[in-house]
């Protein structure tokens, strides 16, 4: 349902700026979104926005034109002014004629106003903030239903305003020469080249949505005892550490690649897999998007709405009745009884499902 403005977008458009200020999985649930537009504009240049971590994803992007990456390093604050003055000049040169911001923040309401965009389009809030409600040309009002998954909801936004495509799950789209580069890096770890091989991300940015070391590893230690398979651990570069100690811990057949590739990279290391498995995060995203199997293991949040969907993706999570709570850890602790309580042997029929379908 529209708030404001009218739900039919002028057909004669020729540049549209389309703004993603998430995390890197909201960026990917943000796809579908992009193929809309390009779909429903074919001729049109689509930029998109992003922070600078997920700029690579949108560069091989087949439907977007070009990014906008957002860096948010810190600086003094006369390089801060200047940063900011040449973004602004930046920005304002592709004289955008539709400004979409896809999240209900504040930064990138100011960006869609400062983009001069004459159809500025957002998600209606009713926090307090009703300022950012006035940057916007055109409002539409989310209707979260029971059962929407995420990249639904952000598609909402669109068809609001009739701009539709039958294809509402996110693909990513990776160039045979990031693929090339994938497989030279299993040719250097000496992994065998006719094996499937397991990708396991044990780690979260979130300590309540973390499983846990300890049960990542018997459970990769299960997957190489049963089936001689090799595993790789994914990452980010300031978890290699922790990652070492995992390989370490597992031995044999088990390989480090966390930190070791772009995030373009690791989306073409994730397509060469036969199966992902983490908790509640990117990669997860990641993996869907390049059609690899998974299994995520999820805790507080909601699987319905964010766990990739299809026969291709399993879910484990316990089946409290406070599941999920969204909550950050039981009673705000940081950590989730939900996922302390969930065993390994809940998880490995699940894993073991998946292992016997590509085997």
């Amino acid at each position: 349902m529209f708030m404001k403005g009218n739900n039919v977008l002028s057909k004669n458009i020729s540049n549209i700026l389309l703004i993603q200020l998430g995390d890197i999985g909201d960026v990917i649930l943000s796809l579908p979104c992009i193929r809309a537009l390009r779909e429903n504009f074919p001729q049109a240049n689509i930029i998109v926005a992003v922070r600078e971590n997920a700029s690579e994803l949108i560069e091989d992007c087949p439907w977007a034109t070009g990014v906008i990456a957002i860096n948010k390093d810190k600086r003094r604050w006369i390089h801060e002014i200047a940063y900011q003055r040449g973004f602004l000049l930046r920005l304002r040169k592709f004289r955008f004629d539709v400004a979409i911001d896809m999240r209900t923040g504040t930064r990138g309401a100011v960006l869609a106003f400062l983009s001069g965009a004459r159809q500025r389009i957002g998600f209606y809030t009713s926090d307090g903030k009703l300022w950012r409600n006035m940057a916007f040309s055109h409002l539409a009002f989310l209707e979260a239903k029971d059962g929407m998954h995420l990249a639904e909801c952000y598609l909402k936004l669109l068809t609001t305003y009739n701009v539709k495509t039958e294809n509402i799950w996110p693909e990513l789209d990776i160039p045979l020469e990031k693929q090339q580069r994938a497989a030279a890096l299993f040719r250097k770890e000496n992994i065998p080249p006719d094996q499937p091989i397991i990708a396991v991300q044990p780690f979260s940015l979130w300590k309540h949505k973390d499983w846990g070391p300890d049960k990542y590893i018997r459970l990769i230690n299960w997957i190489s005892l049963e089936y001689k398979l090799p595993v790789i651990i994914t990452g980010s570069p300031d978890q290699i550490e922790q990652a070492e100690e995992i390989v370490k811990t597992c031995g044999e057949n088990v390989y480090n690649f966390t930190g070791k590739t772009t995030i373009g990279i690791f989306a073409a290391v994730l397509k060469a897999c036969r199966l992902f498995i983490s908790g509640d995060s990117a990669g997860m995203h990641i993996a869907a998007g390049v059609g690899t199997p998974t299994v995520s293991i999820f805790g507080p949040s909601s699987s319905v709405g964010w766990a990739p969907r299809g026969k291709r993706h399993y879910v484990v999570q316990k089946n409290f009745p406070c599941v999920p709570c969204h909550k950050k850890g039981c009673q705000g602790s940081g950590v989730s009884r939900c996922l302390k309580e969930l065993t390994v042997d809940e998880v490995i029929p699940v894993v073991r499902d998946q292992i016997e379908k590509i085997s």
